[in-house]
């Protein structure tokens, strides 16, 4: 069987062409987006004092001239357990992290109520 150079001709430049061909690239391809964003750990503004004022009806406390409202969603520890809005007292080291409203109210998203846990320093190595 003889193959003609006419046809080893055009076999090349078919190659040819095809290697030359971009590859489409999947950089804008929808599927290829970056995953949604990892929601941080305390998603607001943190804030802590001593509880000046509570108000149990409006389930509100105050630090310094800052009122914070309360909601159900709100996460509430003192000592590392869960706790409710009534444990909460005047007095009371308390820190949370908050957000601003639109209406600019101040909304707690967590209250760790009392002084933070220290670490334990490291015992001394003996000699």
């Amino acid at each position: 069987m003889k193959i003609s150079l006419t046809t080893i001709t055009c076999f090349a430049f078919v190659a040819a062409a095809l290697i030359a061909t971009p590859i489409p690239s999947r950089a804008g391809d929808d599927t290829n987006a970056p995953a949604a964003a990892v929601p941080k750990k305390h998603a607001g503004l943190p804030m802590h004092g001593k509880v000046a004022a509570v108000d149990a009806t409006a389930m509100t406390f105050t630090i310094n001239t800052n009122t914070i409202a309360i909601t159900s969603a709100t996460k509430i520890m003192k000592a590392g357990q869960p706790a409710v809005f009534a444990d909460i007292t005047v007095g009371e080291n308390v820190a949370c992290f908050y957000k601003k409203t639109d209406a600019g109210q101040l909304t707690a998203v967590s209250v760790r109520i009392g002084e933070k846990k220290k670490k334990d320093a490291a015992p001394a190595a003996d000699k």
